[in-house]
């Protein structure tokens, strides 16, 4: 398996570094080594929630201005602020510049979240090397360890709640998951890890006009030994023994869990939009049949 690997450092205030580590309740700054990433890591998926609670307000109000979390400073100071992340894009984007401030040798990946057959790329991620050995931490995922990414066999993350399985197919990494919508799980396929902070820029950016997380609230977080959170319109939680309970929710339901239970901030909730229905991408088979009805 050969990918062009490209370290790009993209440094952060170190008042915001600091104020970053002390809100995942670190109080030593760690070393770049992977004991250092897999305590800083770990932090992150138990404070930092994969949501688009700043996104859905952001579009929603037909804002013209930059997505929520489109530099890393943002969506820092944002998750410092509100207690509320992002999606794919801004969160990796977020974690890579943490990462190359702190020391590490971090890279911005390209994947194909396979909820669908012939999806193009649309995940971003990023992942930490340490001489020929590469680890992924994918701020979407959270799967609580860095996950050891090798060509010639499988590694895992054994976690009954966010453990995750890694297999290599026609050259790639595939890392198999569980959505809190989709409990049997599907893959991310990793396409490269050569991303410019640019791409990143350009592939969030294009999420503006259609994307799933444009319409109806997501969100998880590791809390302990448990996934929780919320997605299309159900409280789900992925327990310590992999069992899973769910349940349809009111408006004010939503608005306490994710105020109580993720810690995002009264004061952005309640500018939160309600849900409608995700209309299909635009240009595919779903959307040109509805035109046709129309």
């Amino acid at each position: 398996m050969s990918y062009n690997y490209l370290v790009e450092r993209t440094l952060l205030p170190e008042e915001l570094v600091e104020q970053v580590l002390a809100g995942l309740g670190l109080n030593q700054r760690p070393e770049p080594t992977f004991e250092g990433l897999r305590k800083l890591y770990a932090a992150w998926c138990q404070k930092v929630p994969f949501d688009n609670v700043r996104k859905l307000i952001h579009v929603r109000a037909v804002n013209s201005g930059p997505l929520p979390g489109s530099t890393a400073a943002d969506f820092l100071k944002g998750w410092l602020r509100f207690g509320a992340g992002g999606t794919c894009w801004a969160g990796a984007g977020a974690f890579h510049a943490m990462l190359a401030t702190l020391g590490f040798q971090a890279v911005r990946g390209i994947g194909t979240m396979l909820a669908a057959p012939d999806l193009p790329p649309n995940h971003g991620t990023v992942a930490v090397n340490f001489d020929t050995d590469k680890y992924l931490v994918d701020c979407s995922i959270l799967h609580g360890e860095p996950l050891l990414l090798r060509s010639d066999s499988q590694t895992s993350i054994t976690h009954p709640a966010c453990g995750v399985e890694c297999s290599t197919r026609e050259q790639r990494w595939h890392i198999h998951w569980r959505p809190l919508h989709r409990f049997d799980g599907f893959e991310c396929r990793l396409e490269r890890f050569d991303a410019s902070g640019d791409e990143f820029n350009e592939c969030h950016a294009r999420t503006r006009g259609w994307s799933p997380f444009n319409y109806e609230l997501t969100a998880r977080i590791n809390r302990g030994e448990r996934v929780i959170g919320m997605s299309f319109g159900k409280e789900v939680s992925i327990e310590h023994d992999g069992s899973v309970t769910q349940r349809l929710i009111s408006d004010a339901e939503r608005k306490r869990v994710l105020i109580e239970e993720i810690g995002i901030s009264e004061e952005l909730v309640r500018l939160l939009p309600n849900d409608i229905p995700t209309p299909p991408p635009p240009g595919s088979r779903t959307a040109q049949f509805r035109d046709l009805l129309t």
